[in-house]
């Protein structure tokens, strides 16, 4: 079965046993830019100088994807000048999060509980149903990191690996060591050595 990368990043951050999101702010901005960055491969969005563009609105084929394409084409044109990046990612991080939780949902990844903390709060949590999914997510992961990328296929372009900064603080070392492009460099400032 196929995920999005954002998908990816959901299912890594839900507990599989208790279903909690574990580190819920950082996956949802990726999250976000994740779906943004699968936009950007599927040469339906670009991004230039902090700028996004819709590129071509035609649908990719996966309806979470053209779910976020469709907002974003309708949020670009409704502007007269083009719209920031990051406008779009403070725009999104929560709504493309639940549309993601409930593709994993609708996908039997995961199921949905609802209860009651101190029987007042509305509660939810997504238990794993098929683990599957998560075990050649990290399965891949693991054989990047630890045999590095000279021995293993390619990651896949929606590869966790290479997440933008949004959800990750900086690339991990597999990365750094291929020296991909995608692989997300720190900027001077980030480092302290602007």
């Amino acid at each position: 079965m196929t995920v999005s990368l954002g998908e990816e990043i959901m299912l890594l951050s839900l507990d599989d046993a208790t279903g909690a999101a574990q580190g819920q702010t950082a996956a949802r901005w990726g999250v976000a830019a994740g779906m943004l960055l699968e936009l950007v491969l599927a040469g339906r969005a670009t991004v230039k100088g902090g700028r996004v563009e819709v590129f071509d609105p035609t649908p990719t084929g996966d309806l979470l994807l053209d779910g976020r394409l469709d907002r974003l084409t309708r949020w670009v044109h409704g502007a007269s000048s083009s719209r920031k990046v990051s406008d779009w990612l403070t725009r999104e991080h929560a709504k493309g999060s639940q549309d993601v939780v409930a593709s994993l949902v609708a996908r039997g990844l995961v199921t949905e509980e609802r209860h009651r903390a101190l029987g007042v709060f509305p509660v939810r949590r997504y238990p794993e149903a098929d683990g599957t999914v998560e075990r050649e997510l990290r399965a891949r992961l693991a054989s990047v990191v630890l045999e590095g990328p000279s021995r293993t296929p390619a990651p896949a372009p929606s590869s966790p690996c290479c997440t933008p900064p949004a959800c990750t603080p900086r690339r991990s070392r597999a990365c750094r060591r291929s020296g991909s492009r995608r692989a997300w460099p720190r900027s001077p400032k980030a480092s302290g050595r602007a």
